[in-house]
């Protein structure tokens, strides 16, 4: 048996699928229309995936999945279960309640009950009250008449020490099995409200993981993969197991341009550089850093919440291959609307009347689309003025947003990923503003599924400590053990895993010496471990 990975990456316009080899070689590459139902799309992708015969469906050891499932949940509103918030700290925290600052619509989709207790650490871990346990039976029979299908606790410098959060989960547990917790010191940083609304979203996201997790194990399941086992894709690049992407959902949310930026940097080698992905709606530019996407340093806003664990740093811009060019007063303006996942139907080169930025680069004469229906010579009502001011436009517009993400002055290689990466002529490579050297790899439309399914499983942990109460070298010691054992749980194989990354930050605004400390680890799927059998929570 020669062992196949299959990475699957499902977009808002195309869903992606590719094979490789034991070698890490491309055997099979395949692009699908995305459905509005996930299973449907995934399916589709599969199937063109093996309809030539060429793999052997038994040497698939591993399927890896990424998708904007979870992302669209909480900005659509829909699917999100009924949160039950415990807060310990009442007695300093009580003037922003739980949900706060939510956006309305989605608090009310996901608020199922808030209930404040006494409790609480200081910032040194010494605790400030003890916890208010007789309030949590009581709690437990509201969320109960409430209809909470799951919960969030947060605590005061619970990153600190957890102690309270978890007593609290162990006696919650108890009164309504079957629940599922989100503890916020596992999820967020610093910052009680934003590491709180960050369970929140994790515990609102349970019934969207799990309905997602099914449609990956029924299509792997209708396709006989008897041997795969499943992964999910986390928003820093890295992979994990089915039972961990049930307890940590929210690490799914955008995923989608970790796994592009990943996959730039297998297609080219390259470890370092400024990644343009070019999708059918927008264009994302990241950027990759040793290997890795670059964390954002600014707090996340999902779907209108603001939080604070970690997410990629990622611009969008609205100029993707499906784009809108417009005539306006004489001149030329690129989107912000598109044709998206309708570009077939739509664009002027399909017989549609949309002129998108795929139809700039057709007329142009440097992009070539192997499409019977796509007819360039459909393009030939553009007049040569308005297509050549359409693409400047196009490089203008992707050239700015490079040099948005660039932290000095100096020129940095630049990879062009993404079905849409043709609207950016290769004339064009050896004059871009900015960069060293502009690369578009070979299967450069698939980068997002392989960056998928060359992923190695990671971890992080995010603690803060106080050197007067533990010395800084066992301190140091402890994390990185943390964050090795998180690896192994998230499905990293033991034997295989490093630490990638420590940063230690002091916490300056207080007295005494306490440092902020983050450790990263990655290792090697760990496809020795049994599957799990349980379909949901």
């Amino acid at each position: 048996m020669m062992p196949i990975r299959v990475g699957v990456d499902v977009g808002g316009t195309h869903t992606d699928a590719v094979a490789l080899g034991h070698q890490g070689q491309v055997l099979r590459a395949v692009k699908s229309q995305t459905t509005r139902d996930l299973i449907t799309g995934i399916s589709n992708a599969l199937a063109n995936l093996f309809s030539d015969g060429t793999i052997n469906r038994r040497d698939v050891d591993a399927a890896m999945f990424g998708t904007t499932h979870s992302t669209n949940a909480i900005v659509e509103r829909k699917g999100l279960s009924k949160v039950g918030v415990i807060r310990i700290g009442k007695q300093s925290s009580s003037s922003i309640p739980p949900m706060y600052t939510l956006p309305e619509d989605l608090s009310a989709s996901v608020n199922g009950a808030s209930v404040m207790i006494d409790g609480g650490h200081e910032y040194s871990g010494r605790q400030i009250v003890p916890m208010e346990e007789s309030a949590l039976p009581q709690a437990a029979e509201r969320f109960k008449e409430n209809g909470v299908q799951s919960i969030a606790i947060s605590a005061v410098f619970s990153p600190v020490n957890p102690s309270h959060e978890r007593r609290a989960a162990e006696i919650l547990a108890g009164r309504l099995p079957g629940v599922p917790i989100s503890l916020s010191h596992e999820i967020g940083g610093l910052g009680l409200i934003a590491r709180e609304n960050a369970a929140i979203l994790n515990s609102a996201l349970f019934r969207v993981a799990n309905s997602a997790i099914r449609s990956f194990q029924e299509a792997v399941d209708a396709f006989e993969l008897t041997n795969a086992k499943i992964f999910l894709t986390q928003n820093d690049g890295t992979l994990m197991n089915v039972d961990y992407a049930r307890k940590y959902p929210v690490r799914t949310i955008a995923c989608g341009p970790t796994n592009s930026i990943r996959g730039a940097g297998y297609l080219t080698g390259m470890s370092d550089g400024v990644v343009v992905d070019v999708g059918g709606t927008t264009a994302l530019v990241g950027v990759i850093s040793n290997g890795f996407p670059r964390d954002s340093t600014i707090p996340a806003s999902i779907g209108g919440v603001r939080t604070n664990f970690r997410m990629p740093d990622v611009l969008a811009i609205g100029c993707g291959g499906g784009t809108v060019v417009h005539r306006v007063d004489g001149g030329v303006t690129i989107g912000p609307d598109s044709v998206a996942f309708e570009l077939t139907e739509k664009a002027l080169s399909w017989g549609g009347s949309e002129v998108t930025t795929t139809d700039i680069a057709l007329a142009s004469g440097y992009a070539v689309i192997d499409d019977g229906k796509c007819d360039p010579a459909r393009l030939s009502e553009l007049d040569s003025s308005f297509v050549d001011r359409a693409r400047k436009k196009i490089i203008e517009i992707v050239e700015d947003a490079v040099d948005r993400m660039k932290t000095t002055s100096a020129q940095v290689p630049v990879i062009l990923v993404g079905g849409g990466g043709i609207i950016v002529p290769p004339s064009h490579y050896s004059s871009f503003k900015g960069a060293s050297r502009v690369v578009r790899p070979e299967m450069f439309q698939y980068a997002n599924a392989i960056g998928a399914a060359t992923a190695q499983v990671g971890a992080e942990v995010d603690r803060t400590f106080s050197y007067e109460e533990t010395p800084r070298e066992e301190v140091l010691k402890l994390v990185k053990q943390m964050c090795v054992e998180e690896a192994i749980r998230a499905g990293a194989m033991a034997s295989s895993i490093r630490i990638v990354d420590v940063d230690e930050i002091p916490l300056t605004y207080i007295s005494t010496s306490a440092a902020r400390i983050r450790v990263k680890a990655v290792g090697e799927l760990d496809l020795g471990r049994p599957k799990p059998t349980s379909r949901g929570l």
